[in-house]
């Protein structure tokens, strides 16, 4: 296994000793479970032992994600960590956020990353997201159904609605089109939010809508609308990985919770791979919606970070002219050393 090479902060005598200070005085952060909010854990001797319970910082956004179904299962209780949410976040704000430390973990697709690596951000991905599968894709193509778009070729002088720049439905799309002989300067692309763009598209405002599920699915029952494509239909589903990336310093501060945050969300992705309508259910009453309307998703198994899809991202990257050829490995951008599944899988074949 290859160790992340994290920057070490200077650790001296007397901050270990003001640290340990301020952990006897201060106690836990936690508040919803009496043990978990005291880190509670039995000692040799048999005696309850209070270690710290750290939260972390992340958006309280609209979707489907694995932060809020583990929350609501209850995979961070007695762990050594929690979520503290920090109000609604926009799409693109959401991994510049993560290298600054505003917000500890975040959800965003792997240009982003590599870009923000390729501009000195202290960020890596520490677990593996989304799986496209043809049945559950990660995001869907609907045009209005009055035949003003039928192929790629038509979109030629039309206008595309996208939830951010420098993500999966730009470069993903954007490859596609040009590999369907598409001239893509003649395309105009506009930031619509995912829950708003099935509304943009039927008032005319977008000739197409790029929308990621859950609410992909409230547009696929939309009379008005056709869907054309998916991006399982584009690339197989290479691209449609959304992996979770970590704050550098909070990784080095704080190793256990990330490790604590990564089993969490891990275990809640294989839980919704097994019990994809429960699944449906949660984040239906989580959005107000009829689960009828919510796409379901599908999971990488365990989370286990695999190279192909950043690999895929690089290429386009440095093709699109958006970082230097070089300038980002791929062991730069993510790490599994945080992954207990990963850990047991390396252990097990190694004997």
């Amino acid at each position: 296994m290859v160790k992340t090479k994290w920057k070490k902060p200077l650790v001296t005598a007397a901050s270990l000793l003001i640290a340990a200070a301020l952990l006897a005085s201060c106690g836990s952060t936690g508040k919803s479970n009496p043990n978990a909010e005291a880190g509670e854990q039995k000692s040799a001797s048999g005696n309850a032992a209070k270690t710290e319970v750290v939260e972390f910082k992340y958006p309280d956004n609209p979707g489907f994600d694995l932060v809020y179904l583990a929350d609501q299962l209850g995979y961070f209780e007695g762990t050594s960590t929690k979520p503290k949410y920090v109000g609604k976040v926009a799409a693109p704000q959401i991994i510049p956020l993560v290298g600054t430390g505003d917000i500890d973990f975040g959800s965003r697709m792997v240009p982003l990353v590599i870009s923000a690596i390729a501009s000195g951000a202290d960020i890596k991905v520490v677990s593996a997201g989304g799986k496209t599968l043809q049945e559950a894709p990660h995001m869907k193509y609907f045009a209005r159904n009055d035949g003003s778009v039928k192929t790629a070729k038509d979109l030629e002088g039309k206008t595309i609605g996208f939830n951010s720049f420098g993500a999966c439905a730009e470069f993903v799309s954007k490859k596609w089109f040009r590999e369907q002989k598409v001239d893509v300067s003649k395309i105009k692309f506009l930031v619509v939010p995912d829950d708003k763009q099935e509304q943009t598209l039927e008032q005319g405002g977008i000739d197409l809508a790029i929308i990621h599920a859950p609410f992909s699915g409230r547009a696929e029952l939309n009379d008005k609308l056709v869907k054309l494509w998916s991006d399982y239909d584009l690339d197989g589903g290479l691209g449609g990985m959304a992996p979770y990336s970590v704050n550098g310093k909070f990784a080095r501060e704080h190793p256990q919770a990330v490790k604590d945050f990564v089993t969490a969300i891990a275990k809640t992705a294989n839980w919704v791979n097994d019990n994809p309508d429960e699944a449906r259910e949660i984040i239906a009453k989580r959005l107000n919606m009829d689960v009828k309307y919510i796409d379901r998703f599908a999971y990488v198994d365990d989370l286990v970070v695999t190279e192909p899809p950043i690999q895929y991202y690089i290429d386009i990257l440095e093709s699109e002219g958006k970082i230097p050829k070089g300038k980002v490995n791929i062991k730069d951008v993510y790490t599994n050393e945080f992954n207990e599944f990963a850990a047991n899988a390396a252990a097990t074949s190694n004997t």
